[in-house]
């Protein structure tokens, strides 16, 4: 009798620690609107698991940046605030057909704090 009383509440023990473990939701960074709209407008077209630019989503996919490692995602946002500092991104070529889709000084201004802002949080957390 002990010994199953015993057993009942070692089990019941594990088992309460491993549900208090999984209701830890994981944290996923939420994009400001005003960085989602830049991106919408001229990088997500391009940058996304269902782009048929292969280049373009396998250099980044917007849609994956949260499940990358730590490590990824700072590499990823120093990329973004990199190429667009150099007015690599949109490329040129792209904005010869789609000029639209050009980023003004203040779209560059929000992608580049954001994106160096986000790489200095992961960092800190590391």
């Amino acid at each position: 009798m002990k010994k199953s009383f015993f057993l009942f509440v070692s089990v019941f023990v594990i088992v309460s620690f491993i549900a208090i473990g999984s209701d830890k939701p994981e944290k996923k960074s939420v994009m400001p609107e005003n960085v989602k709209a830049v991106i919408d407008k001229s990088c997500f077209g391009c940058h996304n698991t269902d782009s048929k630019n292969e280049d373009g989503k396998d250099a980044l996919d917007f849609k994956k940046l949260d499940s990358l490692s730590k490590i990824k995602q700072i590499s990823a946002y120093k990329e973004i605030s990199e190429v667009v500092e150099e007015n690599d991104m949109p490329p040129k070529k792209f904005l010869e057909r789609f000029p639209e889709k050009a980023l003004s000084d203040a779209d560059k201004k929000v992608l580049i704090e954001w994106s160096k802002k986000e790489a200095e949080t992961l960092v800190k957390g590391i």
